[in-house]
């Protein structure tokens, strides 16, 4: 078999700058990457591209992602953290590891902060930890709303028997692979349309309007990691006049994934206008802030919520593509999306409401909150609970981090846990088996007085990417 040969060109075409990262890239495929194929091997740097920060603690790939992840200019003075940080409420603290315990303290500590609170989900990230909740005063950090700026769940219920989806498996599945395309550089060859794409915003902010021919060719796509798109049950357990479906079982489309590369380049570059404007000690550095009087701070905002409508619109065309199909429209559909900052009231004033991986849960608001590709995800509505800072968790949240995953769980006990919870997977990797998961129905308990439990989705043919740069690892041991 030929041994990989990686170009520079080949490396600046997908995205990548110029500077020593195309050498970097280029020697580590090359050497540790040989058998693969350079389809293969861009894809993988891709995924690096976008989300460099995941792959940071890789020994392998972590030298290409340290080179693309922004860092502060000397020169500025240092900004100092409170000795005493604001007070936050934890939630499910038993099941939440020290690290992400730790950088909720630092962020507490921030000058800006004004409250905050943290999810029984949560777990270590870059700036906020994933389910960490962060009221600021007129500020906001681009490492605190995350790199898949909007990443939404969305849910359409049919009133199809679900029985279906075993009377026509061949029919659902054969959907499910046409509805959408998996994989962190995925782009269609014929562009779906869509309003969000006609927006000014693209004309008014240079970076915006640099990505605005690829962000048309991956939008109705999916990604990678741990979005997926599938068919379940729902299961209404209960009559609700927000939700307005009766109680009893229909047939569910959900699906879970962000704003792609497009919000993944609007993270990242003004990630590094933070960082050059606010230089914080090291282990809050990820935690720089824009303010919202300044001009970059304006433009994130607009680049942010674009991001998160244009994330909104992949899930809207997918979920078209399989209404028009089944030759029915939903008779409900429940979304929420997480990675964003809001502007809410707190105490009286306006405050910017940071939430990475955590879900939006007002009064009466509704969304669900996913398990895993074989466990129930909850329909929910909000309580409105200040301790949260109106927030639930965005899923069961990961235990195991994807090394552990994919160094510990088998194939085999993969497939043994499909089986019995009758789930088929199409695509998916061993990073993101159920094994590597916080159990949900834990997570929810720990959450019970933040939201109330409308209706529950039980996953039945699941589609994920195939997450090629973990599974060569495992087979190549």
């Amino acid at each position: 078999m030929a041994k990989l040969k990686l170009t520079g060109k080949a490396i600046r075409n997908i995205g990548y700058p110029e500077g020593p990262v195309i050498s970097i890239a280029m020697n580590t495929m090359e050497r540790n990457f040989k058998h693969l194929s350079e389809q293969e091997a861009l894809e993988i740097l891709s995924a690096i591209l976008q989300s460099p920060n995941e792959y940071a603690s890789d020994p392998v790939l972590g030298k290409i992602a340290e080179t693309l992840i922004p860092k502060p200019k000397s020169g500025n003075a240092e900004i100092s953290l409170n000795t005493e940080g604001i007070s936050f409420s934890v939630f499910g603290s038993e099941g939440i590891e020290p690290g992400a315990m730790h950088q909720m303290y630092t962020a507490a500590k921030l000058p800006i902060a004004v409250a905050g609170a943290l999810m029984p989900d949560a777990h270590s990230g870059y700036g906020l930890p994933i389910g960490g909740v962060l009221a600021t005063e007129h500020a906001v950090i681009p490492y605190g709303v995350g790199v898949d700026i909007g990443c939404r769940m969305c849910l359409s219920v049919f009133d199809v028997d679900p029985k279906e989806l075993l009377g026509k498996e061949h029919f659902f599945t054969r959907e499910l692979n046409e509805a959408t395309l998996f994989g962190s550089g995925a782009q269609f060859e014929m562009a779906a349309d869509h309003e969000v794409m006609y927006r000014k915003e693209f004309d008014e902010l240079p970076l915006l309007k640099s990505m605005h021919g690829k962000a048309w060719k991956q939008l109705g796509s999916s990604g990678s990691g741990n979005h997926f798109a599938e068919f379940g049950i729902v299961e209404i357990l209960q009559d609700d006049q927000q939700l307005g479906i009766a109680p009893g079982n229909y047939l569910g489309f959900l699906t879970h994934s962000g704003s792609r590369g497009l919000g993944a380049t609007v993270a990242n570059h003004y990630t590094k206008i933070a960082k050059e404007k606010r230089k914080l000690p090291g282990e809050a550095s990820n935690l720089a802030w824009l303010s919202l009087d300044e001009a970059a701070g304006q433009e994130y905002w607009l680049a942010m919520n674009l991001a998160g409508d244009y994330a909104s619109a992949c899930h809207h065309i997918i979920h078209e593509k399989i209404s028009k199909q089944l030759g029915r429209k939903p008779i409900r559909m429940v979304e929420n999306h997480h990675n964003f900052a809001w502007k809410e009231t707190w105490e009286g004033k306006e405050v910017i409401v940071h939430r990475k991986g955590a879900t939006p849960a007002g009064t009466n608001v509704l969304g669900i909150i996913p398990g895993s590709m074989t466990a129930p995800g909850f329909i929910v509505k909000g309580k409105g609970v200040t301790a949260s800072v109106n927030s639930a968790s965005h899923g069961a949240g990961r235990k195991m981090s994807r090394t552990a995953a994919l160094n510990s769980v088998t194939h085999h006990q993969l497939n043994e846990v499909l089986a019995k919870h009758g789930v088929k997977l199409l695509g998916g990797g061993l990073d993101e088996a159920p094994y590597a998961y916080k159990d949900i129905h834990q997570v929810m308990a720990a959450q019970k007085e933040l939201v109330d439990t409308l209706g529950m989705f039980h996953p039945k043919i699941v589609k994920m990417d195939g997450a090629v740069a973990k599974q060569w690892r495992k087979k190549n041991k």
